[in-house]
């Protein structure tokens, strides 16, 4: 059969199908041949890597049928890559694959031929979820395919129903003019180039087919969720913000981020109660207590250079305070400490710093943090079980709500559950980072692949494993550790400092000692316990927490501590806030683009440069 006369080429993706691979051809070669003439259509195995008889049954089939080839790769490419070779190499000008299990009806693949070969779309794909067919789909199946269809028509803009029906055809040029912009080359293969299709203006053809489900039905954790779900915010990102993606923009984002997070501060706080508290407090000393606060944060710079350092990054300390101070801005905004993440960003777009690494080297301040401020609290309570077993008693009787309100019971309760947890989770992961630094056990990609055996578990792997890595490396060096350690105890040290004035501000008369005992505990529960999701900021819990234990371990009134711990951490986010407003100006960080993280934005800056072994 000459190569001019095929005008349809059928690939089957095939990994591991010995059992199938044999009647799916026949089946193929039969049905095309109902409608096609025998010498215009071939049929190519694209075999992945396959670790079972598949390739030596499609080179018998390739031989016993000259219609029938086979197209092998040693190593997997996952569904996309492997269709996307197969595709370069075929011989037609309508390309057509569908899964093997054929679980579409093959009475429908002479529409989806013709469909295309006609020259009347551009691309035709089957629907199980439009009107006119059956699609025998259980819930574990339906529900996800609906949730992740929905998700990409709102985001990505699709108006089809259906984009991962494995069953589609492409023109030559449609295909040509696609594949280059196609970034996923596992399952989300489809749905890319479906919408980057009717992107581009192509006419795609959706049409109803009986389908019905074989084989495994599971849900893929690693595919559906890290796989899927990454490739559908890429896209997102790439079509909807990245083409306004500009200094402009990002310094109103900015701008916005700031305000966003000063009013949300008297969203969850009462302005009444607010301006109760610091008309009972002396001006100069709040004042005093944001200038101590501010001194924290070119040591939480320096901290986190001392982190990029030992991941092998050497960067000045003031740029990153100031991507401290941004992405702690929006931490007060996004609840769960998820404004962390823009900290990630801004390190790659302006230094370079992959973004494996920067969410490392989060990962392991944090960790500090809860670690320093468990050790601080678990250090005022063994002291108390010491020296004052009576105050202890009367504090875990606070602890469980006893003699507070409805409200405030509840808020206590839940800022001493969560803190404990927390605490908790802090030490055993730092003896978990510390274990696993001293071993060569590669353990993430066990854990990866005993949770998916799809073509996305090297992807995810290797993001996991260098993330792991990362964060070992800090780890491994007992100098490093100690010293981030020690700088941590400082900046917290400074942050209880900045307590114990609006404390004095208040015109508390107590003894040094009281209030070093009680600084030190209320501050740390109260930033343990705003660690889960919550109000922006922690605004709340960290008051309730704060003003629980304060009450009990000194004679200060329930009411007054509320107002205590309310000038505390409003004086904090202030200073937060003008630090990333200031930020954001003098470095000019567009978040935008920072989120991009284009390469020509990070040719634009000096990058980071690599610390000298």
């Amino acid at each position: 059969m000459s190569d001019s006369a095929v005008e349809v080429s059928v690939v089957l993706p095939a990994y591991n199908e010995a059992d199938t691979i044999e009647t799916t051809v026949q089946t193929t070669l039969d049905t095309l041949e109902s409608f096609l003439s025998a010498e215009s259509f071939e049929v190519v195995v694209a075999e992945d890597g396959c670790e079972d008889e598949t390739p030596a049954i499609a080179d018998r089939l390739a031989a016993d049928d000259d219609r029938v080839r086979h197209f092998h790769s040693d190593d997997r490419l996952g569904r996309g890559g492997a269709l996307n070779a197969a595709f370069r190499d075929a011989r037609g000008d309508t390309l057509v694959y569908f899964d093997t299990d054929m679980a579409t009806d093959m009475r429908h693949l002479e529409e989806l031929v013709e469909s295309v070969r006609s020259g009347r779309f551009d691309l035709a794909t089957g629907s199980r979820w439009m009107p006119g067919e059956a699609a025998d789909r259980p819930a574990k199946r339906g529900v996800p395919s609906k949730g992740f269809n929905v998700a990409v028509r709102t985001l990505l803009g699709s108006e089809l129903r259906d984009h991962q029906c494995g069953f589609k055809a492409f023109s030559r040029s449609a295909f040509e003019t696609l594949v280059d912009d196609v970034e996923d080359e596992h399952w989300f293969w489809d749905t890319e180039m479906l919408v980057r299709a009717q992107r581009r203006g192509l006419d795609v053809k959706e049409f109803a087919v009986d389908w019905t489900p074989k084989g495994d039905s599971k849900v893929d954790l690693v595919r559906d969720v890290f796989g899927m779900g990454s490739q559908i915010l890429r896209c997102f990102w790439e079509f909807s913000v990245s083409p306004y993606a500009n200094r402009r923009t990002g310094m109103v984002v900015g701008s916005l981020l700031s305000v966003a997070a000063f009013a949300l501060m008297f969203v969850y706080i009462d302005v009444g109660a607010f301006v109760d508290a610091v008309s009972n407090a002396d001006p100069a000393l709040v004042a005093a207590a944001a200038v101590v606060y501010l001194t924290s944060w070119p040591l939480r710079g320096q901290r986190y250079r001392d982190i990029l350092a030992e991941l092998g990054y050497r960067e000045d300390v003031w740029f990153l305070t100031g991507a401290v101070f941004i992405s702690q801005t929006g931490n007060l905004v996004i609840p769960a400490r998820a404004g962390d993440a823009i900290r990630a960003y801004v390190v790659k777009a302006r230094r370079g710093v992959p973004y494996t690494t920067g969410f490392a080297s989060l990962a392991v301040e944090r960790v500090f943090d809860l670690l320093t401020i468990t050790v601080l609290a678990g250090g005022v309570l063994v002291a108390l079980s010491l020296f004052s077993p009576s105050t202890l008693a009367e504090l875990a009787s606070t602890a469980a709500g006893e003699g507070l309100s409805g409200q405030e019971s509840a808020a206590v309760q839940q800022a001493t559950i969560v803190s404990t947890v927390v605490g908790a989770l802090a030490v055993a992961a730092v003896v978990a980072i510390v274990w696993s630094a001293r071993t060569d056990s590669n353990y993430v990609r066990g854990l990866v692949e005993w949770a998916s055996d799809d073509s996305y578990v090297e992807f995810v792997a290797g993001i996991f494993e260098r993330f792991v890595g990362d964060v070992q490396k800090v780890a491994a060096d007992g100098r490093a550790f100690a010293g981030i350690g020690a700088s941590s105890v400082v900046i917290w040290t400074i942050d209880v400092a900045t307590a114990l004035l609006v404390f004095l501000a208040f015109g508390l008369d107590l003894s040094l000692a009281s209030l070093l005992a009680v600084g030190f505990f209320a501050v740390s529960v109260g930033n343990l316990s705003k660690v889960i999701p919550g109000p922006p900021g922690g605004i709340g819990i960290y008051e309730a927490a704060f003003a629980a234990i304060v009450s009990t371990l000194l004679p200060v009134a329930f009411g007054t501590a509320v107002g205590i711990a309310i000038v505390d951490h409003i004086v904090k986010n202030v200073v937060t806030v003008a630090g990333g407003a200031v930020s954001m100006t003098t470095l000019n960080v567009s978040l935008t683009e920072a989120v991009d993280g284009r390469e020509a934005d990070v040719a634009a800056e000096s990058e980071a440069t690599p610390v000298e072994e």
